[in-house]
């Protein structure tokens, strides 16, 4: 018999309407506590224990762990709760109101990734949790899209082991097995202003800052000649995301800096990309000192790579009937992995998240629900 908490459209819009931002921009920051504490609700009224655990150092930020016994074995589905920030001016949707037109969910969120909770929540509302073999827990992560603290921390703190983990990232409902890691950095380069009519007397940090471009590019370059098979991208992506310096035309820019994201392969280590900037970089720093520095805009995230060998990896996608792929993005899977053994597997196309009017395509509904109920029935009996 059918428990009775709200529809899954009706989930699906509470979640999506609890704004739950991940910024490192303190005024776009929000807490997770509203929504944790919805989710909290509904898996205690599914008969599920619930822990909230507080992330310390943060904008007052929780962790969900929600479980159906205390015993070894079992599944994990976790995901994360928080999105990345918005732009109104080009959402033709409001972001917090779940919209339905032309078979698609409109919302912040919806893809990446609080849809996936929702169709959780519907699945559990058809299972008799008691009749579980084996522990079932539901993660619900902060901060994935900034440090991915939420999962770092329950990675390093929880005693749990399960056999077998999902993260429900948006994939297509093609399972994960192997992603890129990830680094972001910032390059600051400071010079000495002036008047533009005196510039040679003066350092313009922007004509630096194109050496330090220009050299990133070089390595960049490098890497588009040494392709790995399974991706569909080099070695090592270097993307120039943000850059900001000088204020006038008529001014010597004293200051600039450049937003660097670097993404690589499992083979590459992120102590490997680390030495491959400050060597690439090193003839313009060793003439300019101190001039050049480089910070870590957020904690950097190790590549991932589950062994397709693991009993669990096999019976994951032999209960699919698919193959394993890998991907250019990132997830929280090397913290999850670290637990045991872990693929990404969920709703949505990765296409959607990150861009305005995100979208759930309303195809994905009947699928998502057959494949977690299928899941949990093959991984807790």
């Amino acid at each position: 018999m059918k428990n009775k908490l709200p529809s899954f459209i009706e989930c699906y819009r509470k979640l999506i309407s609890i704004p739950s931002v991940s910024s490192t921009d303190r005024s776009l920051d929000c807490s997770n506590k509203i929504l944790i504490n919805v989710l909290a609700n509904w898996f205690d009224d599914l008969g599920l224990k619930v822990e909230l655990n507080s992330i310390p150092n943060t904008n007052n930020k929780f962790n969900l762990l929600a479980k159906t016994r205390d015993k070894l074995g079992g599944l994990m589905l976790t995901g994360h709760t928080d999105t990345v920030p918005f732009d109104p001016i080009f959402w033709k949707y409001d972001p917090f109101t779940l919209t339905e037109f032309n078979n698609k969910l409109y919302g912040l969120g919806t893809v990446d990734m609080k849809g996936f909770f929702a169709f959780v929540v519907d699945v559990l509302c058809d299972i008799n949790i008691k009749k579980l073999q084996k522990p079932l827990y539901i993660l619900a992560t902060a901060d994935e899209e900034t440090t991915m603290i939420g999962a770092n921390i329950f990675s390093r703190s929880t005693k749990l082991r399960p056999d077998f983990a999902i993260i429900g990232e948006p994939t297509s409902l093609k399972p994960v097995c192997e992603h890129r890691g990830y680094i972001s950095s910032i390059i600051r380069v400071s010079g000495k202003s002036g008047h533009s009519s005196i510039f040679y007397s003066d350092i313009n940090t922007i004509e630096l800052m194109q050496k330090v471009i220009f050299n990133l590019i070089k390595l960049r370059d490098f890497f588009k000649k040494n392709k790995y098979n399974k991706f569909t991208k080099p070695h090592l992506i270097v993307n120039f995301g943000c850059i900001k310096g000088g204020d006038v035309a008529n001014r010597v820019c004293s200051y600039c800096e450049l937003h660097l994201d670097i993404r690589f392969i499992p083979s590459i280590t992120i102590n490997d990309v680390n030495e491959l900037v400050n060597k690439v970089l090193k003839p313009i720093t060793i003439k300019w000192g101190n001039r050049i520095t480089i910070e870590t805009l957020y904690p950097p995230i190790p590549a991932y790579k589950c062994s397709t060998d693991n009993i669990f990896i096999k019976k994951i996608q032999k209960l699919l009937n698919k193959n394993l792929e890998v991907v250019n993005y990132c997830t929280e899977a090397p913290f999850i992995q670290q637990l045991c053994p872990t693929v990404v597997f969920g709703p949505g196309s990765i296409k959607q998240a990150h861009q305005p009017n995100e979208f759930m395509h309303m195809s994905y509904i009947k699928p998502t629900y057959n494949s977690i109920h299928r899941i949990i029935n093959h991984f807790c009996n």
